[in-house]
C-alpha cells in the first residue's frame, strides 16, 4: 500500500470540498478542512495504481474548482494543488517514487507546472526557490493562470499538528524558530483571533505529538490541540492513552483503522 495525502487550496467551500473528495474513486480516508489556512488536507491510501489514478481524478477535479487568484489564507501555497506526498506505507521507495513522477508527468500534461521534491531537494526548499531560482521540473515555465503550480513528491511518514497557545504572533513565531529542527518543521501562524503553532513531524516516531506538545507547554499556555489527518498506529501506541483526547488522538483516527474500515 502506499498513501497520498493531497494538500488543496480550498478550506471554506465545503460543498467545493465535497466534491473534490468525491473524485477519489472510494479510496479517501480522511478529509480535514481549516478555513483559517483556506485548506484541506486529504489523505488516500491503495495499491500503487488505484492510487494514482484516484489521486489525478482528485487533482484535476480540484484544478476544474478552484480559482487560486483571488485566494486568500494565511498557509503558504503555490498551487490550487499545492502539495501532493506519496508515501511509501509498507511499499518500497521506489514504488512511491515511480508513483510520484507519473502523477507529476500526467498533471504537468494538462498544464499545471510540477516541482519535484524527495531525493532532488526538500518541500522548504522549494517553497523558497520557486520562480525566483528554481522552475519547475515538468510542465510549463510559467504559472497555471488559476492553478498555480503543484508540489509532487515523495516523503516518508509525517504527522501534522497544530496547537493554538497563548501568545503574541511574535511570540507563536519564536516558538516555531526554537523548535525547527531535522525531525520537526514548524511556523507561527495567526488563526482567526487566535495564533497557533503549526508543525510538521518529519520522523514522528521519535519527535511525536505528545514531545512536541510537552516542549511548547514549557514556551506558553496551549488552549488545544489539532491533529490534521490521520496518524500512523505506531506513534499512538508509543503515547499513554490517558494523553490521547489532550493531544486529539484517536485509535480511529490512525492510518490502519480506516483502512481496514474500508475492507
Amino acid at each position: 500500500m502506499i498513501e497520498a495525502v493531497v494538500n488543496v487550496s480550498e478550506g471554506r467551500d465545503l460543498s467545493v470540498v465535497r466534491r473534490i473528495g468525491d473524485a477519489a474513486e472510494g479510496l479517501l480516508l480522511d478529509t480535514h478542512s481549516d478555513p483559517f489556512h483556506h485548506r484541506s488536507v486529504y489523505t488516500l491510501a491503495g495499491e500503487p495504481e488505484e492510487l494514482e489514478a484516484a489521486t489525478l481524478a482528485l487533482a484535476r477535479r480540484t484544478v476544474a474548482l478552484v480559482d487560486l487568484s483571488g485566494h486568500r489564507g494565511v498557509h503558504p501555497r503555490l498551487g490550487a494543488v499545492d502539495v501532493v506526498p506519496f508515501v511509501p506505507y509498507g511499499a518500497p521507495y521506489e514504488v512511491a517514487l515511480a508513483a510520484r513522477d507519473r502523477f507529476a508527468a500526467a498533471l504537468s500534461s494538462d498544464g499545471v507546472p510540477c516541482f519535484l521534491y524527495g531525493p532532488e531537494r526538500t518541500l522548504p526548499e522549494i517553497r523558497r526557490r520557486a520562480w525566483v531560482s528554481l522552475s519547475p521540473d515538468l510542465g510549463p515555465r510559467s504559472p497555471h493562470p488559476t492553478a498555480g503550480a503543484a508540489c509532487v513528491g515523495v516523503r516518508g511518514v509525517l504527522v501534522a499538528y497544530n496547537l493554538v497557545v497563548e501568545a503574541t504572533l511574535e511570540r507563536a513565531r519564536e516558538i516555531a524558530r526554537a523548535l525547527r529542527g531535522p525531525s520537526v518543521r514548524a511556523l507561527g501562524l495567526p488563526l482567526g483571533e487566535e495564533v497557533q503553532v503549526s508543525f510538521n513531524l518529519i520522523e514522528p516516531d521519535r519527535v511525536g505529538p505528545a514531545q512536541i506538545y510537552d516542549e511548547v507547554e514549557q514556551l506558553a499556555p496551549i488552549r488545544r490541540s489539532e491533529l490534521v489527518g490521520l496518524v500512523p498506529r505506531s506513534v499512538l501506541e508509543q503515547i499513554p492513552e490517558t494523553r490521547w483526547r489532550q493531544l486529539d488522538l484517536a485509535e480511529e483516527r490512525t492510518v490502519e483503522s480506516r483502512v481496514a474500515a474500508r475492507r
